[in-house]
């Protein structure tokens, strides 16, 4: 494994290159928070689109929070992986999880978008970028959040992937942009120089520096 991003702005750099033929046909950039909001910041701006955040929280596993067993988005649809029992992540277990995750996409929304809805991606091009994916919980559970609003196209970009979970996350989007493909995947953080904790004021922050900015 090897250093592939200076930082999530590279990136984010990059793939606004790739998807350049998106640029001035006003797609909405949907960022996964809490890290992909600055990357979903740049490429609004690049492709001169909207930017807003999908939410969703992936369901960790017993012992191993960072170990995703599935995903929840919030209206309460739930993608459990075909690991999940084997990692321990049982019916009670994974309702309890569920709950628990709800209750903080629900805090997130209360401070990251107060007073408004969220942008509707329907009849839109629609852009879910993250910072990468590892087992692709996450980023299905944002895909089928935002399918089920019918944008006219719907595209899952990221810098990095899991290459045998490229083939599962393929399903859920129109088109799939994803930079590198590395052998010997183990966790997206590695694939960066500079992978900072990103906090709430600073997601708050780009989001409304993308509303004021919007026409």
């Amino acid at each position: 494994m090897s250093v592939r991003f200076a930082s999530r702005a590279d990136a984010a750099r990059r793939l606004a290159a790739a998807l350049e033929h998106y640029r001035g046909r006003q797609p909405l950039v949907l960022a996964v928070p809490r890290g992909a909001v600055e990357m979903g910041a740049i490429l609004a701006e690049r492709l001169q689109g909207d930017l807003d955040v999908v939410l969703v929280r992936k369901l960790g596993a017993p012992g191993d929070p960072e170990f995703a067993v599935g995903a929840v988005d919030e209206t309460g649809w739930t993608y459990i992986a075909e690991h999940a029992a084997q990692a321990g992540a049982g019916p009670a277990y994974l309702e309890r999880e569920v709950e628990r995750q709800l209750a903080e996409l629900r805090r997130r929304r209360a401070r990251y978008t107060p007073g408004r809805a969220p942008l509707d991606p329907a009849g839109r091009i629609a852009i879910v970028v993250d910072d990468g994916i590892a087992t692709g919980a996450s980023m299905i559970a944002a895909l089928h959040a935002v399918r089920e609003k019918n944008p006219e196209r719907l595209v899952c970009a990221v810098p990095v992937a899991a290459a045998e979970t490229l083939a599962r996350v393929r399903r859920y989007a129109d088109e799939m942009v994803c930079l590198e493909v590395p052998i010997g995947f183990h966790a997206v953080s590695h694939f960066y120089r500079d992978f900072r904790q990103v906090e709430d004021d600073e997601v708050v922050r780009l989001l409304e520096e993308a509303r004021r900015k919007a026409p």
